[in-house]
């Protein structure tokens, strides 16, 4: 992305960090942003930075760590930044999966594809990853399918899940937000 942080990329005006806010605050109660560079200009959006504990980057595993240790809330809701297309309906549906399946662990699915770090999950599960985390494990839905666990089609909501990796996909996804 031109050397630039993915969340702080801009899309439309605006920093992908941003769009996965504004979809995300009428669904949840908290937000917590882990990040581990640039954190000035992630502290301009006013919400508490998280930066990861271990030294070696570990990947989403060590967000979901700080989230469930530092969230304030009975359930822990994980996206990454690089996604600005989050369904309105994503945390109601999880949840209630989560709550009818009477699982620890809610993922989302769609076009056959599950995307493990879009998943909300229950504080409990915290000692269970950090036993994972201390034996070298790194995968996450290694360790997600480990615990009692359901994933949620969202077959509905074709691009919800895009992720913006390259400067191509960016553009891409900017000219059809605008013809949209």
């Amino acid at each position: 992305m031109n050397c630039v942080d993915k969340g702080l990329v801009k899309l439309q005006q605006q920093s992908l960090v941003q769009h996965v806010i504004n979809r995300l605050a009428p669904q949840v109660d908290e937000i917590l942003i882990n990040a581990n560079r640039e954190i000035a200009q992630y502290e301009a959006f006013n919400l508490p930075i998280l930066q990861d504990e271990n030294p070696d980057f570990i990947g989403p595993l060590a967000g979901f760590s700080l989230g469930l240790q530092h969230g304030k809330h009975d359930y822990l809701l994980t996206t990454p930044c690089d996604s600005p297309l989050i369904p309105a309906d994503l945390v109601s549906r999880l949840m209630q999966s989560l709550i009818k399946g009477n699982v620890d662990i809610a993922v989302a699915k769609s076009g056959g594809y599950v995307h493990p770090v879009f998943c909300l999950m229950k504080k409990s599960v915290l000692p269970s990853l950090t036993a994972f985390i201390a034996q070298g494990n790194r995968k996450v839905s290694l360790w997600q399918k480990s615990l009692t666990y359901t994933e949620v089609i969202f077959d509905d909501c074709d691009d919800a899940f895009v992720n913006v990796n390259t400067v191509e996909e960016l553009d891409a996804l900017a000219l059809k937000l605008s013809n949209d």
